[in-house]
């Protein structure tokens, strides 16, 4: 296996995340609000990168493996998620350094709770069929079952985890998560 690629799929992951921060460092620290959007948008170009340099090396005749696969997982939860994720760090970044409302602060329970962990199943749905909507068509172009054994597998590997993550996230709508019960001292 080329271990370039491996370099190459950890170095995505880590642009993904300091183009969030600058981003944020940026608009709030510096007040350059256009310039810390454009260092957020620049998180999908990653992306595309990282699209690639599998298909790059799996062009070149790779067998695909487990690296390649996170590649695809990557990206499916990248546009799933995405979003979310800098949504996140925007509320953070502005609690920590802007003095914003503590993101921990506001838990939520019963059917709000239950509402949330179904959209984030969504989310997850969404991610596995990107993901395998990559893998899929990366096992079709190869056009050899040995070689992308490793995509079959992933594949099979992901739909019981987001199976196991159906039955947790519908589980707080039958039993919605309760608020605690303060104690009087």
């Amino acid at each position: 296996m080329n271990h370039l690629i491996v370099y190459f799929i950890i170095g995505c992951e880590i642009a993904f995340w300091v183009f969030v921060v600058a981003g944020l460092s940026v608009r709030y620290l510096l007040g350059m609000k256009r310039t810390g959007i454009a260092l957020l948008m620049a998180t999908p170009i990653v992306d595309v990168l990282l699209l690639i340099a599998t298909v790059m090396d799996l062009q070149r005749g790779a067998t695909a493996s487990l690296v390649h696969g996170i590649a695809a997982i990557y990206i499916g939860a990248s546009i799933a998620y995405g979003h979310q994720m800098i949504a996140w760090a925007d509320r953070y970044f502005l609690y920590w350094f802007k003095g914003g409302e503590n993101p921990r602060s506001r838990k939520v329970y019963g059917s709000e709770h239950a509402s949330l962990e179904r959209v984030g199943w969504s989310r997850h749905l969404l991610a596995w069929c990107i993901g395998c909507l990559f893998l899929l068509t990366m096992i079709w172009w190869i056009g050899d079952a040995e070689r992308t054994a490793a995509f079959s597998n992933l594949i099979r590997i992901w739909g019981i985890v987001l199976g196991i993550d159906f039955i947790i996230s519908f589980s707080y709508t039958i039993w919605p998560r309760k608020m605690p019960v303060k104690r009087m001292k």
